[in-house]
């Protein structure tokens, strides 16, 4: 994505990454503009949208029906009408609104395929969208009510909706009727022409959006985990020969690999492993601590798959008809169907739930004496006092709810639109299941983190691995010791947030 003085960011349609999206998503945006190019392919576009009106043409969501209504013809006076009860049909959505942030990455996706060219609409359509994103103007988006095939049609129409004046927007905070909320940002309502009610709701962008910053966050979360792992294996008083690079070379997994390597730098330089070097009894440690880097690593390599997939869609035509002005062509076929989103946001939940599984393992050795070798539940006076107990249960409810979020929802399809649309993906909802099953890992990696730092303070004077010290000092600087009983629940959000925030994560870049 082409930048300019630090702040700017060029829309071209086909370049973002999904670093982009994040930060386009968050406080600290940088300001959108249409790139020349991309503005002469959305006029070219144009113009042959124009030309197939004057002609009479008949084609499909410019001057015809819907779905299974394709073969009504529509008469030119009512073809803007036509487009703007699409959108007003399609905003149907229900359920809580999506967060501020999700509704900026799928509006920012939305103008990017857009300024692909490829989907007729007026420049100014796009260059709303990104006034819009730069003046912070949110529509309110219901979170449920897609099927992922003809794409997101209800939460892209909601955005839609407020392009047009109507439905609902949140602006400096405070929601207003979406006319106003435009007004308020010194914007005015467009109203819809040809094939644009069409591009705009048509495409795979709320899955997209929802998915990208959900990957972002899974990437800090498996980092993350490896630090938490490192903190319970020198609590445990564990042994890192499992991570030697002749294992991870026998078996050249590249995720393992990486991981392997993670966990020996953050467990680099430790007076606990000299301590119990020659004289433990035990020859190898649990499956949770000794398979980390088989474990992890098979995450690492999902997200990398997750990351190729969700980088193609975002820079991908996925409305319909599609527009072609180097031959003068429009051509219905089927990008809107989400499958291919649909099925690695799957997969995320599927490995945020195995990262969870593995890490609450860790933490219910941590509270086990007979197996951690610490104080009962990591309290140095247990009876009285309860300690940990209640992280590590809390813990495995977290991992059961996973579970649940883990079931595919790209597996089934309800036919819908009279059996028009008679194989669907289901991938807004395997989207909102990713992002949850991330956020249930960030918690369930935030009580390992808690409980391993405090099965560290049993260990002093012994001084842990440069990286796990680091790591405690992080923790420490959020989070006291427990000598006697208190409420954890302030405890676990402070831990929450620094997991979120990715300083853990970074002590891979530092370390």
């Amino acid at each position: 994505m082409t930048r300019a003085a630090g702040a700017r960011l060029e829309i071209h349609g086909d370049r973002l990454t999904l670093e982009d999206i994040e930060r386009v998503a968050g406080e600290d945006a940088p300001d959108l503009v249409l790139s020349d190019g991309a503005r002469r392919g959305v006029a070219a576009a144009r113009e042959v949208v124009d030309a197939a009106v004057r002609e009479g043409r008949v084609v499909y969501g410019l001057t015809t029906g819907f779905g299974a209504l394709a073969e009504v013809v529509i008469p030119p006076a009512r073809i803007e009408e036509l487009q703007e009860n699409l959108i007003r049909s399609h905003a149907a959505g229900v359920g809580e609104p999506l967060p501020e942030a999700e509704v900026r990455a799928i509006m920012l996706l939305r103008a990017n395929v857009l300024a692909l060219g490829h989907s007729g609409v007026r420049v100014e359509v796009v260059e709303r969208l990104l006034a819009m994103l730069n003046r912070r103007v949110h529509p309110v988006i219901p979170s449920r009510g897609s099927v992922g095939a003809s794409g997101d049609l209800a939460p892209l129409s909601h955005i839609a909706l407020v392009l047009m004046g109507e439905g609902e927007a949140i602006v400096d905070g405070e929601r207003r009727p979406g006319g106003a909320a435009l007004r308020a940002a010194g914007l005015e309502p467009l109203r819809l022409q040809a094939k644009e009610g069409l591009a705009l709701n048509n495409g795979t962008q709320a899955m997209t959006g929802i998915g990208a910053l959900a990957l972002r966050a899974a990437e800090r979360a498996v980092e993350t985990a490896e630090v938490a792992g490192a903190m319970s294996l020198e609590a445990l008083r564990g042994t890192p020969d499992a991570f030697d690079e002749a294992i991870q070379r026998a078996r050249p997994q590249p995720g393992q690999a990486e991981s392997a390597a993670r966990l020996r730098s953050l467990l680099r330089e430790s007076e606990i492993r000299e301590s119990h070097r020659n004289d433990d009894p035990r020859v190898q440690d649990a499956y949770s601590l000794r398979c980390m880097p088989q474990v992890h690593g098979a995450a690492r390599q999902a997200f990398g798959y997750i990351r190729q997939v969700l980088e193609v869609e975002a820079n991908s035509a996925t409305d319909n008809p599609l527009i072609f002005p180097e031959t003068g062509r429009i051509i219905s076929g089927g990008n809107f169907h989400g499958q291919p989103v649909a099925q690695v946001l799957d997969l995320l939940a599927m490995a945020c739930a195995d990262l969870a599984s593995i890490s609450e393992r860790r933490l219910a050795r941590l509270v086990d004496p007979a197996l951690s070798g610490l104080p009962a539940f990591l309290t140095s006076d247990p009876g009285t006092n309860s300690g940990f107990m209640m992280a590590q249960i809390v813990a495995a409810s977290l991992v059961t709810e996973l579970k649940l979020k883990a079931a595919p929802a790209s597996i089934d399809s309800i036919p819908t639109d009279a059996n028009k649309e008679d194989h669907v993906s289901m991938g807004m909802t395997s989207a909102v299941k990713a992002r949850d099953a991330v956020r249930l890992l960030e918690t369930v990696l935030a009580l390992e983190l808690m409980a391993a730092a405090q099965g560290l303070e049993f260990l002093k004077p012994l001084r842990p691995a440069r990286g796990v010290a680091e790591a405690v000092r992080l923790v420490r600087a959020r989070v006291a010791p427990l000598g006697r009983d208190r409420v954890m629940t302030g405890d676990i959000a402070a831990l929450e947030t620094l997991v979120r925030q990715g300083d853990l994560a970074r002590l891979w870049e530092e370390g």
